[in-house]
């Protein structure tokens, strides 16, 4: 069963959600690009580890000791003392890795093009001063960088360095900056009512661009992953909307008849 929205599912923002999400869209863009690359490139899946994944500085959530062996009185040996032992206290901080994808010139093993999905943790604090770090150093490669940002909530695209007017009412955007071209980057700018856009992807500036479909990426996440068995469209979804936009989602579900609206007295 496809999500009822048209495009991004805001419903599949929550936090709970999103890492299946993140990883599933992370795999299905590899599947849809990689017939499109051979025998030039190979989409290739990395990872990396992120520590702090609500993007601050955090007190663990719990702490791991352990105990001293018994405190004597102090002892030496030979004229040096002997250090009683310490007690060890490890962190509860949990290990998180976050899957991207890599677009990988098969002779030569170059990394040619990296593909971003963003991630709840990339948009606030440290992990948004992390992220923005990364993008830095990925701009002074010869890499092109897509970065595809389907959560609401502050811009850390490249594409918040320009002024995107329009539509003037767009909420989840995709950024690309071409490596020969760093003064300016292409965007596709999406309001919550429109489909997703089929995406430029580029490679070497001699090849066609390849195409990332995702309308089909996200609908084989929503159907695979049995979203429609989990999210409850019932209950407001779980970020802040505008009015127009609550106005148009409550027509929206109650015409698929997920959502019945109270009668009017």
């Amino acid at each position: 069963m496809p999500s009822p929205f048209p495009g991004m599912d805001p419903y599949m923002e929550r936090p709970g959600r999103w890492p299946d999400l993140h990883r599933r869209l992370i795999v299905y863009a590899s599947e849809a690009l990689q017939p499109q690359l051979r025998p030039k490139y190979i989409a290739r899946i990395d990872e990396r580890v992120e520590l702090r994944p609500s993007g601050k500085r955090v007190v663990p959530d719990f702490l791991v000791i352990e105990p001293p062996s018994q405190l004597s009185e102090p002892q030496t040996d030979y004229g040096a003392l002997i250090a009683d032992e310490p007690q060890t206290i490890s962190g509860g901080d949990e290990e998180r890795r976050i899957p991207f994808l890599e677009l990988i010139q098969r002779e030569s093993g170059d990394v040619v093009t990296v593909i971003e999905v963003l991630s709840p943790s990339n948009k606030l604090g440290l992990g948004r001063e992390d992220y923005l770090q990364k993008q830095e150093d990925l701009l002074n490669t010869d890499c092109n960088l897509v970065e595809i940002d389907l959560l609401s909530g502050p811009a850390v695209t490249l594409a918040r360095r320009f002024r995107v007017n329009t539509p003037q009412d767009w909420r989840y955007i995709v950024s690309i900056s071409r490596s020969q071209q760093r003064t300016q980057v292409e965007a596709y700018a999406i309001p919550l009512r429109e489909r997703l856009p089929r995406c430029k992807i580029p490679l070497l500036p001699e090849d066609n661009d390849a195409v990332l479909d995702l309308p089909s990426v996200f609908t084989r996440c929503y159907d695979v992953g049995g979203y429609d068995l989990l999210l409850d469209y019932r209950q407001p979804p779980p970020v802040e909307l505008s009015e127009a936009e609550e106005k148009w989602v409550a027509a929206l579900l109650e015409q698929k008849g997920l959502r019945i609206e109270p009668a009017q007295q």
